[in-house]
């Protein structure tokens, strides 16, 4: 039974996670309740640009500013589908509110975020983390994640190699100083 809700919350992967696609991720959860929990990697930027991207999807992009910005890889489930992290939220046509941020899946925010007219912060992702009910607090139990409380300015306002450390730092903790294998007391 689920204890703690960690929407709105980092998930930030041990030394010991043996899974490649989440050693030191921070991963940010959008949705955590008793059908499992959804999240979205923020600090693993793909070899692809905004630009890119837009061609692939045959939107013009006159916004420059967006050309040379990071796609980032969300998480191994739907690698195909396109999921933008968002400030302010808007009124998308299919976003999920997560406090004053939103995950949006609609082809519209990528319209608006072209023609300049998007939101003000954003991170555009490919794919997402997603966990059955109870696999997350178990997967925490094991020692495969710590969580704090998210820094929304972490996602929009630090560079993306520095986030993982920032996290850390949010809870005085130093990634260096952590073991690689996981032990209980």
């Amino acid at each position: 039974m689920q204890t703690i809700n960690l929407t709105s919350h980092f998930l930030i992967a041990m030394p010991a996670m043996s899974d490649p696609n989440f050693s030191r991720t921070l991963t940010f959860v959008c949705e955590h309740n008793d059908r499992g929990a959804l999240g979205i990697v923020v600090n693993r930027p793909i070899e692809v640009t905004l630009a890119a991207l837009f061609r692939q999807v045959e939107i013009p992009l006159a916004e420059s500013r967006l050309a040379e910005q990071p796609v980032f890889f969300g998480g191994p489930v739907q690698f195909d589908h396109g999921f933008v992290l968002h400030r302010p939220l808007g009124a998308w046509k299919s976003t999920l509110p997560v406090g004053e941020i939103g995950l949006t899946t609609s082809r519209d925010i990528l319209e608006a975020m072209a023609s300049g007219g998007g939101p003000s912060e954003q991170l555009v992702a490919l794919g997402y983390a997603g966990w059955a009910p109870g696999q997350l607090e178990d997967e925490i139990g094991r020692n495969g994640w710590l969580t704090v409380q998210a820094d929304l300015d972490l996602i929009f306002n630090v560079a993306p190699e520095d986030r993982y450390q920032a996290a850390m730092s949010s809870l005085g903790v130093n990634a260096a100083n952590l073991s690689e294998e996981a032990r209980h007391a």
